[in-house]
């Protein structure tokens, strides 16, 4: 127990020093002082570089896995409102996590080993959400959450690169309306804005 502990600060640490850094500034050395463990502790538990790599996509797949609202018996409003506190999540206490990725994501396009193990952990949350879109009787749920996740990418990366220069783009509301935008292009069952009380992207 003690030693998978040490392999999640160390994977916490290198998903913090990769966002930060960049790919280049990604070192076993430049963990360890993220860490702020005693040098040559990274190298340890993770011999080479792509091992290292491997640990941080693990370590953001568990994460992420973990991060998709789990509501068994949830209706569309209570799914679209759990998915809204966990996008923001993403954007605003997640930030470095998604930075990272982008890093990952551009060196996997040299790296083919890297890039399945992008790909085999990105599984578990396709099949996370294609169970919650099947229990919210949503037709096709496993290619409607594809699709989500698609949507998603592109939502997260225009927060996260200040490409969207829509005002307070973090805040939870601008979050909100956007998700259940995004929900409903997928046929997630929501209220009409009327029926809520109010048009799309009101408080």
């Amino acid at each position: 127990m003690v030693e998978d502990s040490r392999r999640i600060r160390l994977a916490d640490a290198a998903i913090t020093t990769l966002a930060r850094e960049g790919s280049r500034g990604l070192t076993h050395r430049a963990v360890d002082r993220t860490a702020g463990v005693p040098e040559g502790s990274t190298s340890y538990y993770f011999r080479t570089r792509l091992d290292l790599l491997r640990a941080i996509v693990r370590r953001m797949s568990d994460l992420d896995t973990a991060s998709v609202p789990a509501l068994a018996h949830a209706d569309g409003e209570e799914f679209a409102e759990a998915f809204t506190a966990a996008v923001h999540g993403l954007v605003t206490d997640g930030r470095e996590r998604q930075l990272a990725r982008y890093e990952l994501t551009l060196e996997s396009t040299r790296r083919p080993e890297l890039r399945e193990a992008l790909l085999a952990n990105a599984v578990p949350i396709h099949d996370r959400l294609t169970e919650q879109l099947a229990a919210l009787r949503v037709r096709d749920p496993e290619d409607r959450a594809r699709e989500l996740l698609v949507l998603l990418e592109g939502l997260l990366f225009s927060r996260l690169t200040a490409a969207d220069t829509a005002p307070a783009p973090q805040s939870l509301d601008a979050v909100r309306d956007l998700v259940r935008r995004m929900l409903r292009s997928v046929d997630v069952p929501l209220p009409s804005p009327f029926e809520r009380g109010g048009k799309e992207g009101d408080p």
